[in-house]
């Protein structure tokens, strides 16, 4: 048995087993290490043969085996989570092998070992929720670079003639997370995006993932783009940004198709399980 983390800004989701067939899950709101680890290490503890658990986390992290501060959050502006070693808290509390990711490199990896990119060697897994960011398998491997991709903070068209809202982003003002994410339409139109009925909004929240998505793909050119995260749930938004895609690739070349996440809300958690049974298998 392994198990996995999906450790989010706002939940972690904790859950054992070997895939979606036996998977057993908890959710517990994310608060300070203090308070919240404690908690995620009972849920493992309660377990008999816990082998190993994979982490996919919020970030920015530090994903590098080789670095000494692998398995670090890093500059992230969540209060008492910045420079915190997630992984090497977990080793201690559980002690058992940790694997280590970020959040939507585990998004990835589940839905390629189990969803929506099986047998896909080139795609792309990006969430959007209360931040934006992606994950990419390119040729049959996660990809990493430097750090990791900050998909959610590319730069894209901004006409403040339309849009005037200035940003949510602390770093970067309008980047695409700063304009599109969870965080941003709440402060652009003063309500939840749950309870936002406004054509409008969903039709402007479109044209800036699209240009997204276009420019993921002209970089990258993936087999298959999953969009994923709380705010995709909204019906007819998929459809939407499709549509806009369509006519911002404008004929140049073949989209490549974009679709939800095959695994819903479990592509995380279930992708921390396939890291945490990656690293088993090699001990």
């Amino acid at each position: 048995m392994v198990g996995g983390i999906e450790a989010g800004g706002t939940k972690f989701v904790c859950g054992v087993g070997s895939g979606p067939e036996d998977l057993e899950s908890i959710e517990i709101p994310t608060t300070s290490p203090h308070e919240l680890l404690p908690r995620v290490a009972d849920f493992f503890r309660a377990h008999a043969g816990l082998k190993a658990v994979g982490i996919g986390s919020f970030g920015p992290v530090d994903p590098r085996p080789s670095s000494p501060t692998f398995g670090f959050i890093t500059s992230t502006p969540k209060p008492g989570w910045a420079h915190f070693d997630l992984a090497g808290a977990v080793r201690a509390a559980l002690g058992v092998p940790v694997a280590f990711d970020t959040d939507v490199n585990a998004a990835a990896l589940g839905e390629h070992r189990w969803g929506a990119a099986q047998g896909l060697n080139t795609f792309l897994y990006v969430t959007v929720g209360t931040g934006i960011g992606g994950g990419a398998m390119v040729e049959g491997q996660l990809h990493h670079g430097r750090l990791h991709p900050e998909m959610g903070h590319i730069r894209i068209p901004h006409d403040r003639a339309v849009d005037p809202f200035p940003g949510v982003c602390p770093f970067h003002g309008d980047c695409l997370e700063g304009l599109a994410s969870a965080v941003a339409l709440e402060a652009r139109w003063g309500r939840a995006p749950h309870l936002l009925r406004d054509r409008a909004a969903w039709a402007l929240e479109a044209v800036y993932l699209a240009h997204g998505v276009a420019n993921w793909m002209a970089t990258l050119s993936p087999e298959l783009v999953i969009l994923g995260g709380g705010i995709m749930r909204r019906e007819g938004l998929l459809e939407l940004v499709r549509a806009e895609v369509v006519a911002l690739v404008n004929g140049y070349v073949e989209v490549a198709p974009v679709v939800a996440p095959a695994l819903g809300a479990r592509s995380g958690v279930l992708g921390a399980l396939a890291l945490a049974e990656a690293i088993n298998n090699c001990g």
